[in-house]
C-alpha cells in the first residue's frame, strides 16, 4: 500500500535540521511526481514544524539591526533574513498540501508539492552563498512571523491563502529588486543573480495562492473581493506600505490597489483584486 502525500509532507515539517529538511522536501516532490504517494490525507499536520533551536527565534521588536548598509556585515544579514524566509517557507508549502490538500483537487497538491520544492532550492543556494561569507544559516537571529501566521490560520484553507502568498509572500515582490541593487551596489554580483532567480519563482508561488484563493472563492460562490478584505482585518496584523511592484504583483495576477493596506481596506474601490493565469478557475 503506498504511503499517502500527507505523511510525506509530515516529515518534511518534523524534520528539524535545515539540510535534511531540503533533501526530505525534495524527495517528497520526486516521490510524488513519480506516483510513489497516493492522495490521501491520513497524517494530520503538527502545530508548528521541527526546530534545532538555531537560529534563535526572537520578536520582532527585538531584533538586532543589521548594520552600515553595503558592509560585508550587512550583506550577511540580509543573506540570513533571506535564507530564514525560504527555509520557514518550505514547511509553509507542504503543510498547505497536507493540511488542505483534501478540500481541493489533485493539481492543488501538484502545484504546492513544487513550490515546496522550489523553496528548498532557494534555502540551499541562500546557505551556500553565506557560507561563501564564512557564515551558515543559524549563526544569526530571526523572528517567527511567518509561521505565526500559519498557526493562525491554520483552521481555514481560505484564510491561509488569503494571508501567507497573498499578503506575506506578495510583499516580497516589492522589496526584493531594493535587494538586488544593494547587493549589486557592493560588487556581490553573485548575490544577486541568486535573488533574480528567487524573485523569478516567487512571481509564480503568488500566483499559486491567488489561482486557488479565486478557485475556492468561485466554489462557495461568494465575492472574491470582500472575501478577501474580510480574512486580512480578521487575521492579518500590520500595514504593508508602498511602493509596490506592480509589474510583478501583475504577472501574478494582483492588482496594485490590493495591497493598500489593513488601515486602508475600508477605502479600496470595489474591483478585482485578482486577474486569474488561467487553469484553476
Amino acid at each position: 500500500m503506498r504511503e499517502d502525500i500527507s505523511a510525506a509532507c509530515r516529515a518534511v515539517l518534523d524534520e528539524p535540521e535545515p539540510i535534511a529538511k531540503v533533501k526530505a522536501a525534495r524527495r517528497a516532490a520526486r516521490d510524488w511526481r513519480a506516483g510513489r504517494l497516493a492522495h490521501g490525507f491520513a497524517a494530520p499536520m503538527p502545530d508548528r514544524p521541527a526546530r534545532t533551536g538555531r537560529p534563535p527565534l526572537l520578536p520582532p521588536s527585538r531584533m538586532p539591526k543589521r548594520g552600515k548598509a553595503g558592509s560585508e556585515r550587512a550583506r550577511i544579514a540580509m543573506l540570513h533574513a533571506l535564507a530564514h524566509i525560504e527555509y520557514v517557507a518550505i514547511d509553509l508549502a507542504f503543510d498547505l498540501a497536507g493540511r488542505f490538500g483534501a478540500h481541493f483537487p489533485p493539481r492543488f497538491v501538484d502545484e504546492w508539492i513544487q513550490v515546496g520544492a522550489e523553496e528548498a532550492m532557494h534555502f540551499a543556494l541562500l546557505e551556500r552563498r553565506l557560507n561563501a561569507y564564512g557564515a551558515r544559516y543559524g549563526d544569526l537571529p530571526a523572528h517567527d512571523g511567518l509561521w505565526e501566521a500559519a498557526e493562525e490560520t491554520a483552521a481555514d484553507p481560505l484564510a491561509r491563502l488569503a494571508i501567507v502568498p497573498m499578503v506575506l509572500e506578495a510583499r516580497g515582490l516589492d522589496v526584493t529588486p531594493s535587494l538586488i541593487s544593494r547587493f549589486e551596489a557592493a560588487g556581490d554580483m553573485r548575490s544577486g543573480r541568486i535573488l533574480r532567480r528567487i524573485a523569478e519563482d516567487e512571481v509564480g508561488h503568488v500566483a499559486a495562492g491567488v489561482d486557488w484563493f479565486r478557485f475556492s472563492c468561485a466554489e462557495r460562490r461568494i465575492d472574491c473581493v470582500q472575501t478577501w478584505q474580510s480574512l486580512v482585518r480578521r487575521h492579518f496584523r500590520g500595514i504593508v506600505k508602498p511602493p509596490f511592484n506592480d509589474s510583478a504583483r501583475d504577472r501574478a495576477g494582483l492588482t496594485k490597489d490590493m495591497m493598500a493596506g489593513v488601515a486602508a481596506l475600508s477605502d479600496l474601490p470595489h474591483t478585482p483584486l485578482c486577474r486569474v493565469r488561467g487553469g484553476n478557475s
